[in-house]
């Protein structure tokens, strides 16, 4: 069986309170977690804690809370079924303070329409809250 790939982690200070970040090997991040957020990640014990490959992610969540920046320029790797990948890809090009619903999601995706509630699973599982806009 081939090792786990070793899954990297730390802790910021924000508004939000402490955020729980991950990245890949690669230094893409994999998740980002607010206190409380239902289906957060925990830190396991074979992650390696680092804050290394989190200084760009840093800076520019800083300047987000300061109201300095809109978008995040940062390598992004979660990981999901081939359908909430579709999902997140699309909400990667909802602009920033815009709204869009899941049915609107679903229509971009090309799934039909009973899917709008998978949709909206798939969004809430999202790994990578603020770094990937929600609906509103």
């Amino acid at each position: 069986m081939a090792p786990h790939p070793t899954t990297y982690w730390t802790e910021l200070d924000s508004p939000l309170g402490t955020l729980l970040l991950t990245a890949d090997p690669a230094g893409a991040l994999t998740s980002l977690s607010v206190p409380g957020q239902k289906g957060g990640r925990v830190v396991q014990d074979d992650w390696r804690r680092d804050p290394g490959p989190f200084r760009e992610a840093a800076e520019q969540l800083g300047a987000y809370f300061a109201g300095e920046r809109k978008e995040f320029r940062l390598p992004l790797r979660a990981e999901g079924t081939p359908f909430r990948t579709r999902v997140w890809e699309a909400l990667d090009t909802v602009p920033y303070g815009a709204t869009t619903t899941y049915g609107e999601i679903a229509a971009r995706i090309g799934a039909s329409r009973p899917a709008v509630r998978a949709v909206g699973g798939a969004i809430g599982a999202n790994p990578l809250l603020i770094l990937r806009p929600a609906t509103g």
